[in-house]
């Protein structure tokens, strides 16, 4: 109810409504480009491609929307930009250039944002000669190499829009981009996630019984991600006095608040874009022992893969949390703005130790978000193993988890951006 009156609000603003308009028209724009199929595929041909396990594509379907499975213009979604964006935040601290340029505010900020874009473009390419010379290969009408340039070329095209798409989002609409393209995707997937379900339950491959476990955890997980994505901890800020002529300033008690979970799903997209690498290897080297290795052994379809699967992603999970965590909040920089403006933290010196505070603090409530969304994005695979009617379902969780946390973080940006305007309203 609550999300309902605040976007009612937000449409009575005639600037926020313009930017709600333009993010939908935006993701209509992603939703019809997803249906376009690439040019020179056989439609029967490309059906027969998904006809045995398919556990290890839905990864990229899940980004898609369907648009992998059904080879359409943005097959390839948006993950290459997401693992360029990973590619250069490692960087960051492996090489000193990279560093200096984050540390150079929006000139360097704009500089690696440039450098992402030219390595997803090079993603990109290669991603989608993989796809073509591998996995669709027999589906490509017309062998030749000029047909075949054609289809790279129209992928890579697709990402390169989808990454444009994004950035207008950032600029003129509201929230993230990139998140809310994948969002678009998986709920997109939606209906006919329901219609699958009611298949099996009509042909008795699935109870009522598997249909209510499905519910509970579905409630389970949103009602979490909402909890964990509004939790923070509180960290009193107390300003000392001080006289000015004859004002007094300062004297006032507020506070710090750290969420739980800083860094939001972006480290359950980062992990997934790690999980898919191998599989994208395997495009290069179809029927081959690398391929049946990764099906095996880093599959969720695997045995026993799933287990090797489940492993690697609550360990990936875990690290891209805290990595992400240090790159969006420095305890230095708090502590230097605290003690330029005469705050600390009661029984906490000013300084070295704020900052040892504040990262110990930060570190002990990152752990919490961070096995929360380790268990959420894991669960549904190993749920899929103990009840076999749950298998289709692997990436369920991490949907639910996507879809919920990017949902959230947009709600936040509208009611910031309402914030703002009646600030400026009020200055006016």
């Amino acid at each position: 109810m609550e999300m309902l009156k605040t976007i009612s609000q937000a449409f009575k603003v005639a600037e926020i409504r313009s930017k709600i308009i333009f993010t939908l028209l935006m993701l209509v724009v992603f939703r019809i480009g997803s249906s376009i199929p690439v040019p020179g595929i056989s439609r029967s041909a490309l059906s027969q491609v998904f006809t045995g396990e398919t556990g290890l594509f839905d990864l990229f379907d899940l980004f898609s929307g369907g648009a992998f499975s059904n080879f359409t213009i943005f097959a390839l979604s948006i993950t290459p930009y997401i693992t360029a964006s990973i590619i250069i935040q490692l960087l960051t601290i492996a090489f000193p250039y990279f560093e200096r340029l984050a540390k150079e505010g929006q000139e360097g900020r704009k500089k690696m944002a440039q450098i992402t874009r030219y390595l997803t473009i090079v993603l990109a390419l290669v991603q989608a000669l993989g796809l073509t010379a591998g996995l669709f290969r027999k589906a490509v009408i017309d062998q030749t190499w000029f047909s075949f340039a054609v289809i790279i070329l129209v992928l890579t095209a697709g990402t390169a829009f989808l990454m444009w798409l994004g950035e207008q989002i950032n600029e003129y609409g509201i929230g993230n981009g990139i998140s809310l393209i994948i969002f678009a995707g998986i709920v997109a997937r939606i209906p006919s996630g329901i219609r699958t379900i009611w298949t099996q339950f009509q042909d008795g491959q699935m109870s009522i019984i598997t249909i209510l476990i499905f519910i509970i955890f579905a409630v389970v997980v949103i009602l979490g991600v909402i909890e964990i994505q509004q939790g923070t901890r509180r960290i009193p800020v107390q300003y000392a006095k001080r006289v000015v002529g004859r004002k007094m300033y300062g004297g006032q008690s507020t506070h710090i608040p750290l969420k739980v979970n800083q860094a939001g799903v972006i480290p359950v997209i980062f992990a997934l874009s790690i999980l898919q690498f191998p599989l994208t290897i395997t495009y290069f080297f179809p029927n081959t022992a690398f391929t049946d290795f990764v099906t095996k052994w880093l599959s969720p379809a695997g045995n026993p893969g799933v287990w090797v699967y489940a492993v690697l992603n609550v360990v990936l999970i875990i690290f891209f949390n805290y990595f992400y965590t240090a790159v969006t909040f420095n305890p230095v920089e708090v502590a230097q703005n605290m003690k330029a403006n005469g705050g600390f933290i009661p029984g906490i010196r000013p300084g070295k130790a704020t900052v040892e505070y504040l990262s110990k603090v930060m570190s002990r409530i990152s752990i919490v978000g961070a096995v929360f969304l380790a268990i959420i994005a894991t669960l549904p695979t190993i749920l899929g193993v103990m009840i076999p009617a749950l298998k289709g379902m692997h990436f369920g969780g991490t949907s639910l988890l996507i879809a919920v946390g990017v949902a959230l973080d947009t709600m936040k940006q509208l009611e910031n951006q309402m914030v703002m305007r009646n600030y400026q309203g009020f200055l006016k």
